[in-house]
Formats: structure tokens, sequence, C-alpha cells
């Protein structure tokens, strides 16, 4: 399991939320390009950058958050706000790693479909494409977690199971920004149900202890926000679990 530090970004700010709340954030005294610069000389590789402000179809921060990305040559994985295949295609094409797609895959019943059969083969897909499900009370969310779904959850993972989309960043919103532990329950359900899928655990992740408990049960990565930033978990702490994590591989 590897661990991918994660960045959110709100008005061009490093920031965290308690469970998606955007009247609960927390800022963070330092930029975006210092906390890539810290990852990327401590060794990781992959990075967790979300447009907050794009969630709410604000755009003003994706200019920034394009030209930042262009000048690093770590691995990103990106979301907020991607609502079309076009904008899909332009992040890829601009060198996103893995782009998110999350409300626009809720609320457009082809989006899904039209994105397979346009960018991706099966196999394509799981590498470029990651489908978000954010979940409360096994309620999926969407809009900023402003809005409820009223598909269930193990149907959509099914539907998305069939177009050819494997990897999935869950975050348990219940759990999210409380540095309250990570939501193991959600995530052996849904690998429970599908095995195979490449399960990103998003959400509540506070030590190293949880970093082990979501490595018993087999996820594929975990995404840590705050409890770097409130020095829970340390930059070293990753760097040696993620060093061991490909030696064993």
């Amino acid at each position: 399991m590897y661990i991918i530090p994660a960045i959110d970004i709100l008005n061009k700010k490093v920031v965290r939320l308690r469970e998606g709340d955007y009247a609960q954030v927390t800022e963070y005294d330092v930029t975006l390009e210092e906390m890539i610069e810290r990852y990327q000389s401590n060794g990781t590789n992959l990075i967790h950058i979300i447009d907050l402000n794009g969630a709410k179809n604000d755009f003003s921060n994706q200019q920034y958050l394009f030209d930042v990305i262009k000048k690093t040559d770590m691995q990103v994985q990106y979301g907020g706000g991607i609502r079309s295949i076009k904008k899909v295609k332009e992040l890829i094409d601009a060198g996103v790693s893995r782009v998110i797609v999350g409300t626009q895959a809720i609320t457009n019943p082809t989006f899904l479909e039209e994105l397979s059969k346009e960018i991706c083969g099966k196999d394509k897909c799981s590498d470029q494409v990651v489908v978000a499900i954010d979940v409360l009370d096994e309620v999926i969310k969407y809009s900023g977690w402003m809005e409820s779904s009223p598909i269930k959850l193990m149907d959509y993972v099914d539907k998305c199971l069939r177009l050819g989309f494997f990897r999935f960043l869950c975050t348990d919103i219940g759990k999210d920004g409380k540095l309250g532990g990570a939501g193991i329950e959600l995530y052996s359900k849904l690998l429970d149900h599908s095995p195979f899928i490449k399960l990103i655990a998003s959400g509540g992740v506070s030590s190293m202890k949880d970093i082990e408990d979501l490595n018993k049960i087999k996820v594929e990565s975990c995404v840590v926000g705050k409890a770097i930033y409130e020095n829970h978990i340390s930059i070293e702490d990753i760097k040696n679990w993620n060093l061991d994590a490909l030696i064993s591989i």
C-alpha cells in the first residue's frame, strides 16, 4: 500500500476542511509549491491535489493550479470541478497522471460510458481515471458533498466496473478532517463486494496505526492530509513507508 500526500487548495491557499464543510476550514501557512517541493525532496513521486473552488463550480484557481502542475515532474492525482470529457483530456494532455471524476459521473448517466469509449480501453481507464465516491452513512454525496445521490453505493461500483473503471477514491465523509481514524468498516465492505478494485482510501487517517490497519485490508493506497499538517504523521514516516512498500512489490 502506498501513501499519497494530499494538498487541498481553496482560494490559492493550502487548506483542510472538516467533513467537507467550507465553513470549517483550516488554512496553513505554506504554499502549494512549497508543499510539492517538500514531498519531492523526501522521495514521494505521487501527490493528490484537489481544487476545492472547482468542486463548487468556481474555476478561479484553475489556471494557477495548471501552471504549478506543469512545472513539476511529480505524478499528480487531480480533482475538483471536472465536468466534461474535454477537461479530462486536457488534464491528461497537460501531464496529469490521474484525473478524478466525481459529480459529473453521478449526475450525468451517460458520462462514464462516453468517457470509457472516448478516452480509455479497460486497462487504461484504471490508470488514468479515478472515480470518486464520497460516502456518508453509505449514501453517495456530490457537488462538494452538499447533495445526496439516490444511487446505491454497491450498484454504482458495479456500474463503474462494467464500464472498465477499476480505481476508486473513496472518502468516508464522517471521518474526514477529524483525525479520528480511517473508515475501515466502509472500505472492508467495498472490498468484500469487489475484491479486485484498486481502492484509494481517504478520510480520518490520524496515525501510522491507521495506515497499518488500511494495509491489512489491502487497499491499494491511502490519501493523507490533515495528519501531516498537524504533525501526527511525519514526511519521514511517509518516505519510509513508501520505500518499504516499493521494495516489497
